[in-house]
């Protein structure tokens, strides 16, 4: 369920708006056009929004400012402590992660997220998507921005490309976590009862729009 990177967050905590910000010279690619991503799945957002893993809370910053309620769902501490600070108590943030959270009977209208989906195994994603579909009404929306890729052979030559270039931490990065495909993500949010469209905003995060039948 995401959990077993908890370690990682708790380390990278304190650097990641550094990270976001280009400051990381392996990541800069990745976080390309940050602000712009933030802003696509803040503008294709509607009603209440409930977004996992919000991290240090760029998102869900922007999410507010947009005049959405907004549900935030994370699993670290770290990463929780400096978004309270940030945010300053404008948003109820819930300990929780993609496939374990309580919101009571909370109505949602989009369920959001920003680099992040990776960290559940193809199994666990589509587990995530049937409850999401029972979670939202007819009309609903998830609206997911991260690295995904178009086809496998296209993630394995994204690590080969980053370890020629020296960025060890980068292809260590796009080989332990769960990174998937477009028609993965198509055949499970298809089976739990979504249309789905994918648009590309760097050369590796891809934004899904996938809305409730």
């Amino acid at each position: 369920m995401g959990r077993e990177f908890l370690d990682l967050f708790q380390d990278w905590a304190d650097s990641y708006d550094d990270t976001v910000t280009g400051k990381d010279i392996e990541y800069k690619e990745v976080f390309a056009k940050y602000e712009e991503i933030l802003e696509n799945v803040t503008t294709k957002s509607v009603g209440t929004v409930l977004e996992f893993g919000p991290g240090t809370g760029n998102l869900t910053k922007k999410l507010l400012e947009a005049n959405h309620k907004v549900i935030a769902v994370e699993p670290s501490k770290e990463m929780m402590a400096i978004a309270k600070q940030k945010l300053k108590g404008d948003v109820e943030l819930l300990d929780g992660d993609f496939l374990e959270y309580s919101i009571d009977d909370e109505e949602i209208d989009t369920i959001v997220s920003t680099y992040a989906f990776h960290h559940l195994t193809d199994e666990e994603k589509a587990i995530a998507f049937q409850r999401y579909g029972n979670l939202l009404s007819k009309g609903g929306k998830i609206v997911f921005a991260d690295t995904i890729f178009e086809t496998q052979e296209a993630h394995n030559k994204s690590i080969q490309e980053a370890e020629a270039k020296g960025y060890h931490n980068l292809a260590e990065d796009l080989q332990r976590e769960y990174y998937t495909t477009i028609p993965v993500l198509d055949e499970l949010l298809q089976k739990s009862g979504f249309t789905v469209s994918f648009k590309r905003l760097n050369e590796f995060v891809w934004v899904l729009e996938a809305t409730k039948q």
